[in-house]
């Protein structure tokens, strides 16, 4: 029986050489690759349905052998095990809570439909952490396996309180005496939020009559950019997962404990002024 790690050097050994082929042969070598790909899964697929009709058992045992599992997968003639559907789902997030200066970690799955997650970092005492679960994690979970019913974060150290009026969010910015110009007080539109990049930080204004604001274009949440959201009578709303927030004040309406932190803005003439940390 040819050991499998020969024949995974022989295929790197094939690649090798046609990667230093012309694009026709490459093209002509793909394309034979592809028929036979086809015929392949074709002749999986009638397998697979015979051994339906003649044994599930059969099927099932056949599936648990890891090599023929990966080829089945590689044809999408089987779907990734639950396990593997979890971890995509929290890669998917993971982005989100590291600009958080947290993560998550699989902690079980408990069949038939509960996964344990361990929130890490500041992720694990923020007090937003349970919305953070709820309307991150659990709803990704949900996304990539509708099996699963139960999110539950099991973390070693409990919640901070939500009584903490003075909670900074991560993306607040430093106080420093540099102004620097952002816009014309023409480029702000009434009742709509202006979005700008400048030394580093990333922005948004908004205009009500003479009042013009500016926060991080950041939701307190997850770091969703805010600047696509909906602006109704004053609220945007992030796009990624809900999110409300007063642009006049910077008050969280969803979880009060976490606002926007708001930028010093000084108006000379018809130019805006912010004051950043460069």
């Amino acid at each position: 029986m040819t050991n499998l790690a020969e024949l995974i050097q022989e295929i790197n050994r094939f690649e090798a050489i046609i990667s230093e082929w012309d694009e026709s042969q490459r093209c002509v070598a793909v394309g034979l690759k592809g028929a036979i790909e086809a015929l392949h899964k074709e002749a999986l697929t009638r397998l697979i349905k015979n051994l339906k009709q003649e044994s599930m058992s059969a099927l099932r045992l056949a599936v648990a052998d890891e090599v023929v599992y990966a080829v089945l997968h590689y044809h999408e003639l089987v779907k990734p095990t639950i396990l593997e559907r979890i971890q995509t789902a929290l890669e998917e997030v993971r982005p989100g809570l590291k600009s958080h200066s947290g993560d998550i970690e699989l902690v079980a799955f408990k069949p038939p439909d509960t996964v344990e997650v361990k929130l890490i970092g500041t992720c694990s005492t923020c007090p937003a952490s349970t919305l953070t679960l709820s309307q991150g994690v659990e709803q990704a979970i949900k996304n990539h396996c509708p099996e699963i019913t139960k999110v539950i974060a099991v973390n070693e150290t409990p919640v901070a309180s939500n009584t903490n009026s003075n909670l900074i969010s991560p993306f607040s910015p430093k106080v420093t005496s540099t102004w620097v110009k952002i816009a014309n007080i023409e480029q702000l539109l009434e009742s709509n939020v202006f979005a700008v990049k400048v030394a580093g930080h990333s922005l948004i204004l908004y205009r009500q009559g003479v009042n013009i604001t500016c926060y991080p274009n950041a939701c307190t949440h997850l770091a969703s950019p805010l600047d696509t959201g909906r602006v109704e009578n004053g609220i945007i709303t992030c796009p990624s997962h809900g999110f409300q927030y007063n642009l006049e004040t910077g008050e969280c309406l969803t979880a009060a404990e976490v606002p926007l932190q708001s930028y010093p803005v000084q108006i000379k003439g018809d130019k805006v002024f912010v004051q950043i940390q460069r």
